[in-house]
């Protein structure tokens, strides 16, 4: 690939970086894609209800927004290597736990499980955005998270086909291995690698901050001020991604036992982020980035609702994979508006990191649970048809009220430190 036609003035080295980045997590995504298509189905037939498999999945979120009023505190430097190691470490912890679940399935365990699991998100999150934000120019940082995007997008696509091959032919425990070999060979890539050569970081002051969490909480509704509109944004499209995600996998699993087709449910919704990431980074949007997001978060509401048209399998299908088209441009536009306030933010970024994490942290508490609770009146195709009616009113209405520009509160963050 061209590096001048996709980056502009973006420096070699910080691409090399970035596609090893790419390449290591692609593994680790690989290994995870392949757990969240077996976690809630397998929950939801240990437990025996959709609600209860819900609540379960989001106490993963309900840590993960713990740890983001809590690390910001204790964080005087976001470094990358540091965030990513824990990151697969975590993940590694979590398909051993899982693994245990498989021969004792009870609340602890899962539980457990859980709170692993939220953790190696908040590790994620934290590394990817003071990656992007302290290394990548603004004009690049959409199409950045687009290419990042693209690995994650093969990966989750690739994860549910051979996740639920291996779990149907071979058993539970065997998809569970086969999840944590892909993650430890993300490990040995970042360690054989030599990690990520420039010690790439997001400076956090200089004197560690130990504050309490009412004080953090008190830094996120300042930023709400003025930061709403996106952080709406993305807790409809963690609604979205949850409910493809838990029902999704449910439904898709359903769906299989008719046909192999039916399977693919929920890798068409992952499909269009493979190529659609590599043609958003070709366009370099960097302008009217809020505005793009909400109107392609009303074309998911949309989408979804005409499920409600027809049973036929071919229309679900199209229908999902249209839906993957619109959110691929939605999540890397919404992951870049978030990077250039951290970096408007300077020192102080921490708090906008902590913020965007605590959205997608909340967007899966509530999602499981409000699409576990209307699974168990309507079923699983008719939640999507509700989520899309959630999504298309709430995204008209952002496009009505939303500012063209978001002005931070400068001369109150400036006093934070």
């Amino acid at each position: 690939m061209n590096v001048r036609l996709v980056a502009g003035d973006f420096k070699l080295a910080v691409w090399s970086q970035l596609v090893f980045v790419c390449m290591m997590l692609f593994f680790v995504f690989l290994g995870d894609a392949i757990m969240s298509d077996w976690v809630p189905a397998y929950i939801q037939k240990s437990v025996g209800s959709p609600l209860l498999m819900g609540l379960i999945l989001a106490f993963s979120s309900i840590v993960g927004f713990l740890a983001d009023l809590v690390l910001p505190q204790f964080l005087k430097k976001v470094v990358v290597a540091k965030m990513m190691l824990f990151a697969i470490v975590a993940s590694l912890i979590f398909g051993l736990t899982m693994l245990t679940s498989v021969y004792l399935p009870i609340l602890a365990v899962f539980l457990t499980g859980m709170a692993v699991w939220g953790m190696y998100y908040e590790f994620l999150g934290f590394g990817g955005q003071a990656f992007v934000s302290s290394t990548v120019s603004a004009h690049f940082r959409a199409g950045a998270w687009s290419i990042l995007g693209a690995f994650r997008g093969l990966a989750y696509f690739l994860g549910p086909i051979l996740g639920s091959s291996v779990a149907l032919k071979y058993g539970d425990s065997q998809a569970v291995l086969m999840a944590m070999f892909f993650i430890f060979v993300g490990l040995l890539i970042w360690l054989v690698k030599g990690r990520i050569k420039k010690d790439y970081s997001l400076d956090m002051g200089n004197e560690l901050i130990v504050s309490s969490v009412f004080i953090e909480f008190k830094h996120w509704l300042v930023l709400l001020k003025s930061v709403w509109p996106i952080v709406t944004i993305g807790l409809l499209l963690g609604l979205l991604d949850a409910t493809f995600w838990t029902t999704g996998t449910v439904l898709s699993d359903n769906l299989a036992e008719k046909s192999f087709w039916g399977g693919m449910f929920l890798p068409f919704y992952e499909l269009p982020m493979i190529f659609m990431g590599l043609l958003i980074a070709k366009l370099g949007i960097y302008k009217g980035k809020k505005k793009l997001a909400e109107f392609f978060v009303l074309i998911c509401g949309i989408l979804l609702i005409f499920l409600s048209l027809s049973n036929s399998l071919w229309l679900m299908l199209i229908i999902s994979f249209l839906v993957g088209i619109s959110a691929s441009f939605c999540w890397p536009l919404k992951d870049a508006v978030f990077s250039d306030v951290v970096n408007r933010m300077g020192i102080e970024g921490k708090h906008m990191i902590g913020l965007s994490g605590s959205t997608a942290s909340l967007a899966y508490v509530l999602g499981p649970i409000i699409s576990g609770f209307i699974t168990t009146i309507v079923g699983e195709k008719n939640t999507f048809v509700a989520v899309g009616m959630i999504l298309a009113f709430s995204a008209l209405t952002l496009l009505v009220v939303t500012p063209k520009k978001m002005r931070l509160p400068q001369e109150e963050i400036s006093e934070w430190g």
